[in-house]
């Protein structure tokens, strides 16, 4: 089963003493490239939850925001960050600005309030910090499982989409072995043209006679590369419909159906055929563009 890379998943529990909201956005990338936002009294919590993404996720671009407020009598303990806020509402202001639009300024503080550090909270007991862990901890986890999920139907639909492209260059293969059979008679007739000129010639070499033929049948001949074609292409769908996801084996696999399909071009010597093989390449860049996105 295909996973995309590109992912959302987002969680809000709110408990006696806080307000958690884990938001989790992914995109694709060759490696696990994690960046957090978390608020300060809860930094120390950084490498769990990095350990947590990297194993729900396993590769992509993820990034990580992790919101905290109190509510109830903890509020009564925590102080705003006036100077981050303030910090805050003055980039908020300022890039409205740069867009050409006037912001509403009671927005502007609510989002100003909401961003990671807003609150001092550095009075709370570590036994009631356990517990508001213990309940971020569960919004995390939310978190990851929503974004799995979207991946997963991501991958589905990215999956419908690859075996359409195989199955669209299958069809122009088969095109192209209806025109090899086509071709035949007119390769056959340059071949023993050149032949009687050959003969003809008071200067015949009997071993370079024998080089041109060889040189000609294998330049003509793509009987090996259909099948090689495809071969590749069966692969690849059963790589698709292997039950763990695995982007770089297709991405692997669509460079040798690359290959294959560059030598039928350069040896068919043949318009059909050729424009057969410009419509399989149009179909293999699709597939290398949505192979780049799995995991």
């Amino acid at each position: 089963m295909l996973r995309s890379m590109t992912g959302y998943g987002v969680s809000n529990i709110e408990s006696d003493s806080i307000n958690v909201t884990v938001e989790i956005k992914t995109l694709n990338s060759k490696f696990l490239d994690i960046y957090c936002r978390i608020p300060r009294n809860y930094s120390e919590r950084e490498i769990e939850i990095r350990n947590l993404i990297t194993q729900a996720l396993e590769r992509g671009k993820v990034e990580f925001t992790l919101t905290v407020q109190p509510v109830g009598k903890a509020v009564a303990s925590t102080s705003v960050n006036r100077a981050l806020v303030q910090t805050y509402f003055s980039d908020l202001s300022a890039t409205a600005a740069e867009l050409g639009f006037e912001p509403d300024l009671t927005e502007l503080m609510r989002i100003a309030l909401q961003m990671p550090n807003s609150y001092n909270n550095e009075t709370i007991e570590e036994h009631g910090k356990d517990n508001d862990w213990t309940q971020i901890r569960v919004a995390v986890m939310d978190a990851l499982r929503k974004c799995s999920v979207f991946r997963e139907q991501e991958g589905k639909m990215t999956e419908d989409k690859l075996m359409q492209y195989i199955h669209t260059i299958q069809s122009l293969l088969d095109q192209v072995k209806e025109q090899d059979v086509l071709r035949i008679p007119a390769v056959r007739e340059r071949l023993e043209k050149q032949m009687r000129e050959l003969l003809s010639d008071d200067n015949f070499d009997a071993n370079r006679f024998e080089q041109e033929l060889i040189y000609y049948i294998e330049k003509f001949d793509i009987s090996e590369e259909k099948i090689r074609l495809a071969n590749h292409l069966s692969y690849f769908t059963e790589t698709i419909h292997a039950p763990e996801s695995n982007g770089k084996k297709l991405n692997f696999i669509a460079q040798e159906i690359g290959r294959e399909i560059n030598t039928i071009g350069s040896k068919a010597n043949d318009a059909i055929i050729q424009h057969l093989v410009v419509q399989m390449k149009d179909e293999l860049e699709k597939i290398k563009e949505q192979t780049m996105n799995i995991i």
